[in-house]
């Protein structure tokens, strides 16, 4: 099957403010645990890290993501990720392949949230009229939930991500 090549805006910024914020999240195991365990849930890590940045500046999130987020994530990093996870992790042989894709995973979910940080502000630049930045962000991951899965989800779940959310932004970005 032979896909076409995906139109990509000329300048793209994966050097940002979110991506910053993904990786400073990332360095919190509890918090990525998190996201992860979510992911396997259906949610997209990428919306719930938009949702959490935009909640520590005070934003909401209107969930409307460009059509070129769901694009990338579905023909590429979705795809590098499910390569990746088809090869044994212990197996020697494919070692090298699974460390190879692990690394362009991460560029895939970098080249991600350049593409959603392009749109960000724009298609959400609603200012919250709640001041709490737990609020806030509970309020964002509602809205980035999956549609299948928002009845299942389990609020103490979602509200303990939030505050995780917030507590690190308290520490490493300007709260709101």
């Amino acid at each position: 099957m032979q896909t076409d090549p995906l139109t990509l805006p000329a300048l793209m910024k994966p050097d940002n403010p979110l991506w910053r914020y993904a990786l400073a999240c990332w360095q919190k195991p509890e918090l990525a645990e998190a996201c992860l365990r979510l992911q396997t849930q259906g949610w997209s890590v990428t919306r719930i890290l938009c949702a959490g940045w935009l909640g520590v500046n005070g934003r909401t999130f209107t969930g409307i993501e460009d059509a070129k987020v769901t694009e990338w994530r579905e023909h590429v990093t979705g795809r590098i990720r499910s390569t990746r996870k088809s090869i044994p992790r212990d197996h020697g042989p494919t070692h090298e392949l699974r460390n190879a894709l692990a690394k362009a995973e991460l560029q895939a979910e970098q080249t991600e949230l350049a593409l959603a940080w392009q749109t960000l502000y724009e298609r959400n630049p609603e200012v919250a009229s709640m001041q709490n930045c737990t609020a806030i962000t509970v309020q964002n991951l509602l809205t980035a939930a999956p549609l299948t899965t928002r009845e299942l989800q389990s609020m103490t779940q979602i509200t303990k991500l939030a505050g995780l959310l917030a507590e690190h932004s308290r520490r490493s970005i300007e709260p709101c």
